[in-house]
């Protein structure tokens, strides 16, 4: 194949509509300060304690939001496993009317069985729920930068997104990922 050949067959693979980049990122020189002006020992140490807590805050607001999810996406597996354990003789034979009168050790075993194997698919599906929630509400995104603590003049990473975290600018309908 020669070389004009390959560059007519890039050519005509490519559309206008298929572009990687959605427009160039904007170039305002007043956003920058060039060069960055470093802060003093003291005020760095003091901005990177203020950066951490302020991202384990996040962090421990982004895990509290996961453990939610998952406990309400696996709460039946979790219901059906404690009535399983709860009235087989073995473990914990409980004296409950439903103990003695419809589950016996065979069905108790059934429910354990059920539960751990409806496990799997709920993982999945509670990890797709937390993602596509995380995104919408880019969580991710209120983590801040440790550049924050060592130079001045350097933005917060939400206050462009018109608001904490992004939330309340309008979420981008262009952008969409399956999970």
């Amino acid at each position: 194949m020669s070389d004009q050949e390959i560059e007519d067959f890039d050519v005509d693979n490519l559309s206008d509509t298929s572009r990687m980049i959605p427009g160039l990122p904007p170039y305002n020189m007043e956003d920058q300060l060039l060069p960055m002006e470093p802060r003093s020992t003291l005020g760095c140490w003091a901005w990177a304690l203020l950066v951490s807590a302020m991202n384990a805050l996040v962090f421990l607001l982004n895990f509290t939001f996961m453990v939610l999810v998952f406990s309400v996406v696996l709460l039946p597996t979790i219901v059906v496993v404690y009535f399983g354990f709860k009235c087989h003789s073995r473990v914990l034979h409980s004296n409950a009317y439903y103990c003695k009168s419809i589950l016996d050790d065979s069905s108790s075993s059934a429910l354990i069985i059920l539960g751990f194997v409806i496990m799997s698919p709920l993982i999945v599906v509670a990890m797709a729920v937390y993602c596509s929630l995380a995104r919408r509400l880019r969580l991710f995104m209120c983590f801040q930068p440790y550049a924050r603590a060592v130079y001045k003049g350097v933005k917060w990473r939400w206050y462009e997104d018109g608001g904490l975290c992004g939330c309340i600018k309008e979420w981008n309908s262009h952008v969409k990922a399956w999970v």
